[in-house]
């Protein structure tokens, strides 16, 4: 088969802009975790330790849904760690979809769908289950606890039996005033220093969103879709705990915490 030159100078310049998205896609990936991080210092550590439970469970090719997956980056530590893992991502925000879809785009292990999970049909937009581990982080205390309620039943049916599910998020222990308000105090300290070093606050980041041309009309649909967030509702660990076995599973506990938040753990 002979090729033009000018077929030549066509695909190369189809390989250079497909270089160029993923490059940028790439950069807003890190940017989001970047500024996550900024809020959960030990955002890595929960993450380990979720991974951790997931492999001990469910092996080193589990079937995972991600659920309020934004960008994918608990996914993306999965796939690294778990060469034979698959994960399906669910989200609901436009932006960080597009962002995920930009970075995972020469990734078949993972499958992203948008949905609701306020939606009592949510579940219909999956691929066809069981999964071996749900997980989720920083993302559920925006629920409303019937909305909440229901999701954990869900969840119960869509895992396998022995399957895990771990949600990782604010969780407070009411019992501990004095060391909450110390490390509040710390945790604005380092924010300040950090600030002042360039990191974005989730407003500053959201800005910066909607100022790319590539993300600013998913950041006005995610305006449409959102509004303004709702206050979110802490919830103890003991809370989730009790939730999970009257949802239908067998036993539920805390597998990571620090002095503010939790990682619950749920065998199916």
């Amino acid at each position: 088969m002979t090729v033009s030159v000018d077929a030549q100078r066509g695909d190369a310049q189809h390989g250079d802009a497909q270089h160029g998205d993923a490059q940028h896609w790439n950069a807003w990936q890190r940017s989001w975790d970047r500024q996550q991080t900024w809020y959960l210092p030990d955002r890595e550590d929960r993450f380990r330790a979720m991974l951790d439970v997931v492999e001990a469970v469910a092996g080193p090719e589990p079937r995972v849904l991600d659920l309020a997956c934004g960008t994918g980056s608990i996914s993306e530590r999965l796939l690294a760690r778990l060469p034979g893992a698959v994960s399906v991502g669910v989200d609901l925000d436009p932006a960080l979809l597009a962002i995920a879809r930009g970075h995972f785009a020469a990734e078949p292990r993972l499958t992203l769908v948008a949905a609701d999970l306020t939606d009592p049909h949510w579940v219909h937009r999956l691929p066809p289950g069981p999964f071996d581990a749900v997980v989720t982080a920083t993302a559920l205390h925006w629920l409303p606890a019937d909305a909440l309620l229901r999701l954990y039943r869900d969840l119960a049916g869509l895992l396998r039996p022995g399957g895990v599910f771990l949600n990782a998020d604010h969780a407070p222990d009411p019992g501990i005033p004095a060391l909450n308000a110390a490390d509040e105090a710390f945790q604005r300290r380092r924010q300040e220093r950090e600030r002042a070093e360039g990191v974005l606050d989730w407003a500053e980041w959201w800005e910066s969103a909607a100022a790319d041309p590539l993300l600013a009309e998913h950041v006005v649909a995610r305006r449409a879709v959102y509004g303004s967030h709702a206050d979110a509702e802490s919830r103890s660990a003991d809370w989730h705990v009790a939730r999970l076995r009257e949802s239908g599973f067998a036993e539920a506990g805390v597998a990571w915490r620090n002095v503010s938040d939790a990682t619950v753990a749920a065998i199916r």
